[in-house]
């Protein structure tokens, strides 16, 4: 468990120096000393390039982002006391060794690039730009640069106007009739044509723009009896059930991740929940369509996202689960496993390896439905022994909720809890639908 990351230095290539301001050949040794004082051990950092600096922490999995912003103004004001803002731009790498070390032999100029969102020719990590006043991901290849222009460009289908039925009446506020004067006839003795009574029917208005494909699921904790975040879902399965096959789940799970970071910013209340298919987690092409998303995502809201993988089996590989763990920690803090058995054997699990169980409540009657809860509480002290909530989703009743709250079920959510709705729930306040009250 070590976080590692590269630290880049890049000035404003058009600033010149103004009094007081380090000289860009001093500008080296003095943040080597000031990274030194600030970055104290157990910590390690140390100069691999110029004005390239790799920063290590081995008892973290992440680094702080909050710290490392107040760093960046920290520095930033030693190097250009009395400035405004932006002059000095810090850079931060995550990725593993080999990838760390290449982006310290970056350019100042491929660093622009990176900066202005192009990207460079090397390997994927997370690049975040921290200056004083925010902290920004950006994309770290020109693949992922190249796929986020392509979605950024791609344009909206033009509107189909229908051609109107023949002599059709307008519409009320459409135009008047327009007189269209017919050609005379040829001669002496001929007379004023009639006029000709043209219809101009009023062009339709474009068709509404198509519902959003994702909503959200408001998630109730019990034990606080408040809201604790929001976990975003299809629409598509309100109305009939999810896709089998991994390369479906896969655009889907995409879609939730692109609909997902959109929120963060806006939606700043409690935790949010991002879905992840079990076995498209497993398979490298997969994994690689999950980094272009994970990679803008913001570094500061990593301690907000829960990753949850659904379609989790019973006899869940332990390597498989690690993996997944050290793949995704980079983005979320926490993650949950979707499972289908209520005696998911949790006992064989080491501790913190995951941070929750959600079961998804399935049977055809409510009593079938009752007995799965019952069998999912009965194991309660295994979860406690190991850490982990129990939580469940699915819940679409009184009677429901209550049995979980009865058996100490952490968490939960389902039509019981809210309605699938178009933004992530906004406070803390509010109760579950099954207790008669607006979510």
């Amino acid at each position: 468990m070590t976080a590692i990351a590269c630290l880049r230095i890049l000035f404003n290539a058009a600033g010149e120096n103004q009094p007081g301001e380090v000289p860009r050949s001093k500008a080296q040794a003095v943040a080597d000393a000031f990274l030194k004082a600030r970055w104290r051990a157990p910590r390690k950092c140390g100069a691999v390039a110029p004005l390239a600096f790799v920063l290590a922490d081995n008892r973290v999995e992440s680094l702080d982002p909050a710290e490392m912003q107040e760093l960046a103004a920290e520095l930033e004001q030693v190097l250009f006391p009395g400035r405004k803002g932006g002059q000095v731009c810090l850079m931060t790498f995550e990725g593993d060794e080999t990838a760390v070390l290449k982006f310290a032999s970056l350019s100042q100029k491929d660093l622009a690039g990176l900066v202005a969102g192009k990207g460079y020719g090397g390997a994927a990590g997370r690049v975040h730009v921290i200056t004083a006043d925010a902290v920004e991901s950006v994309p770290s290849t020109r693949q992922e640069a190249k796929a986020l222009a392509a979605e950024k460009s791609e344009p909206l289908p033009a509107p189909v106007v229908s051609d109107p039925p023949p002599q059709s009446i307008p519409p009320e506020g459409a135009p008047q009739e327009v007189a269209e004067a017919a050609p005379a006839k040829e001669g002496p003795q001929a007379k004023p044509a009639a006029a000709k009574s043209v219809k101009v029917a009023a062009p339709k208005p474009p068709p509404p723009p198509p519902p959003p494909q994702t909503g959200w699921w408001g998630v109730y904790d019990l034990s606080a009896n408040a809201f604790a975040g929001s976990l975003i879902g299809m629409r598509a399965d309100l109305v009939e059930p999810p896709p089998e096959e991994d390369d479906k789940l896969l655009k889907r799970d995409l879609a939730c991740l692109t609909d997902a970071q959109a929120v963060l910013k806006g939606s700043a209340f409690g935790e949010i929940h991002v879905p992840f298919g079990f076995w498209n987690l497993t398979t490298p092409s997969a994994q690689e369509a999950y980094k272009s998303r994970l990679s803008r995502y913001p570094l500061d809201q990593q301690p907000r996202l829960v990753a949850t993988i659904y379609g989790t089996p019973r006899e869940a590989s332990l390597g498989m689960l690690q993996q997944m763990r050290a793949f995704l920690k980079g983005s979320f803090a926490f993650m949950d496993l979707r499972v289908d058995d209520p005696t998911f054997p949790i006992h064989g699990l080491p501790p913190e390896l995951v941070d929750s169980v959600t079961l998804v409540l399935s049977g055809e009657t409510e009593r079938d439905r009752l007995a799965n809860i019952l069998k999912f509480v009965e194991r309660k002290a295994s979860y406690a022994g190991k850490g982990v909530m129990q939580c469940m989703a699915g819940v679409s009743s009184r009677a429901e909720l209550e049995a979980c709250q009865a058996g100490g079920v952490v968490r939960i959510q389902g039509l019981g809890v809210t309605d699938l709705m178009d933004k992530p729930v906004a406070a803390a306040e509010g109760a579950p639908v099954a207790l008669g009250q607006a979510a």
